[in-house]
């Protein structure tokens, strides 16, 4: 009787090391380093973050470099301030996991007078997690936080003036490609203006499935193609 006693424990005992390590093993970590933008020097940081879309869970950590938990699949939006720096803003997707179950984004710093510091004119930023219905123009919720992170960027630089760059993949028609592409950024446009955002100061550009950031036939390198850009003309 022991000895089944044993082997009972032993059995829930190997059970529970291999639930428990399963369970750390699915754990998705952010990580980053914050450096100089001009420099490449490691510039010491206040990282808040906090999940998207309630803010449930959120966090601010203080460094040169950021690691956290992403739990529930959930995205996360980072912001890190330093003084002499402009305010930096990330949204980390975990879709974006690599085979370490990490994360990975590095944050440089642009020195200037910290929320007021200007962004570079010419300086082009893909909304990667801008998502649209398929085929179609009408914005995802879930798309919503990253604009938001569009809208504070330019109340914190009141003289930005953006153009928003629609592109498609190289499928279909491409006539009707176009279209979509200029539908996508006039619904990013009005997202934005609806925020108290003047209309002056947002210009948009259609280019269609013509400018592909790969040729590859796959559903992959077509997700990559299709795609909304943000294009700093004033500042």
């Amino acid at each position: 009787m022991a000895s089944l006693h044993i082997k009972l424990f032993l059995i829930v005992y190997c059970i529970a090391i291999m639930t428990f390590g399963q369970t750390a093993d699915s754990v998705i970590r952010a990580e980053g380093k914050i450096y100089n933008a001009e420099t490449k020097e490691p510039v010491n940081a206040r990282i808040s973050y906090q999940s998207l879309p309630y803010g449930s869970r959120l966090g601010t950590l203080n460094g040169t470099s950021f690691s956290f938990p992403m739990f529930d699949n959930e995205k996360y939006a980072v912001t890190v301030e330093a003084p002499g720096f402009a305010i930096a803003k990330y949204m980390l997707d975990p879709a974006q996991v690599n085979a370490d179950r990490k994360v990975l984004q590095d944050v440089p710093l642009i020195p200037g007078n910290g929320a007021a510091a200007k962004h570079s004119v010419g300086q082009v930023m893909r909304l990667n997690n801008l998502i649209f219905q398929v085929g179609k123009s009408r914005i995802d919720p879930e798309s919503y936080p990253e604009l938001d992170l569009v809208v504070n960027m330019m109340k914190e630089n009141t003289a930005m003036i953006i153009q928003l760059e629609g592109h498609t993949d190289y499928q279909g028609n491409a006539n009707d490609n176009m279209r979509l592409s200029q539908l996508r950024v006039a619904a990013v446009k009005n997202y934005i203006v609806s925020k108290k955002i003047a209309k002056s100061r947002i210009k948009t550009k259609a280019f269609g499935g013509t400018q592909p950031l790969s040729r590859d036939d796959t559903p992959e390198a077509h997700r990559l193609n299709r795609r909304v850009e943000l294009r700093i003309l004033e500042n």
